[in-house]
């Protein structure tokens, strides 16, 4: 996740916090969801790994994210697997590298996911990548 995104994360959960007066726990709550997930999202994560390091029930924390966040963790989560995968191809590491690195299992998910959410497949990525050197 590029660091201009988090940093719009970060003001909104302000300005949420601000205008709803929200409980502090649950701002506190997502808000190390999150921390979890940018130290951690090369590992196999989960809804029910979120539940048991957060106390929360899985569909209370999926909603309190998504309240917070407008996305799921889950939708997080491949948000910053896709943009540390850039950095890394970017970075010259061959695009099956990258996959399995930011913890993928799959090269054709991966390809799959990259490409809708970037608009190009990671070869095309990593040739432009390296025409830009």
């Amino acid at each position: 996740m590029t660091s201009s995104k988090m940093k719009l994360y970060n003001k909104e959960v302000e300005r949420i916090k601000k205008d709803n007066y929200s409980n502090q726990w649950q701002i506190d709550t997502v808000i190390g969801l999150r921390k979890y997930i940018q130290e951690h999202f090369e590992d196999e994560l989960n809804l029910s790994l979120f539940s048991r390091i957060s106390f929360v029930s899985k569909y209370h924390l999926l909603r309190l994210f998504k309240r917070y966040y407008g996305q799921t963790p889950k939708q997080y989560l491949i948000d910053m697997r896709i943009e540390k995968s850039k950095e890394y191809i970017s970075q010259g590491m061959s695009v099956t590298e990258a996959c399995y690195a930011v913890g993928f299992e799959s090269i054709g998910s991966f390809s799959t996911l990259f490409k809708k959410k970037t608009g190009s497949a990671p070869t095309e990525f990593q040739k432009r990548a390296i025409f830009k050197k």
